[in-house]
């Protein structure tokens, strides 16, 4: 049995849920998701929750199913009330970024800026050297955090570049000169 496979997923007030043509909708204060469920899931909705249910709980495929959707469902229900974030770091003299409308214009010693163009459903701001992703699908604020930390990964010598908020870069140490004899 999948031990968060068979947890219930809680839908907090106000938000609600339903199955059609294969697909779960999940409706909430801050908009709508929605996700393909696969043929072997099997997805039960009450008035306060929704409980992810498999036909052969001993199949391995068949369980690790039931806990993928079952988490994908709820990040859904969490997205929809309260959104998701990710926060990153621009460390590096002469390193900037700004919001221009949809695109993010991040200075990063190149050449030339480079330009991100937001995906809908995606909002970002400056603040300093902090850049701020939010929205309520899980997958695409990480997904345009990594695109974006892309640009430029942080070097191991002096640190450089954008990284997470939190993350620890594990730091190399730099030549030495040669010592006298």
């Amino acid at each position: 049995m999948s031990r968060l496979g068979k947890l219930p997923i809680i839908l907090p007030e106000g938000t609600q849920a339903k199955v059609e043509n294969d697909f779960i909708i999940v409706k909430g204060p801050k908009g709508e998701l929605k996700q393909k469920l696969h043929k072997l899931i099997k997805v039960d909705i009450d008035d306060k929750e929704a409980r992810v249910k498999v036909a052969n709980p001993e199949d391995k495929r068949e369980r690790a199913l039931w806990g993928l959707y079952r988490s994908l469902i709820n990040n859904m229900a969490i997205g929809v009330n309260e959104g998701f974030e990710k926060k990153l770091e621009i460390i590096g003299v002469g390193y900037k970024a700004s919001i221009s409308g949809d695109k993010v214009l991040l200075n990063m010693g190149y050449s030339h800026p480079v330009i991100y163009d937001l995906p809908s459903g995606i909002a970002a701001k400056v603040e300093g050297n902090i850049i701020t992703i939010n929205g309520i699908d899980k997958y695409l604020v990480g997904d345009v955090a990594a695109q974006i930390k892309k640009v430029r990964k942080p070097e191991p010598y002096k640190g450089k570049g954008i990284k997470y908020v939190g993350e620890v870069i594990k730091r190399k140490a730099g030549k030495t000169a040669a010592k006298g004899k």
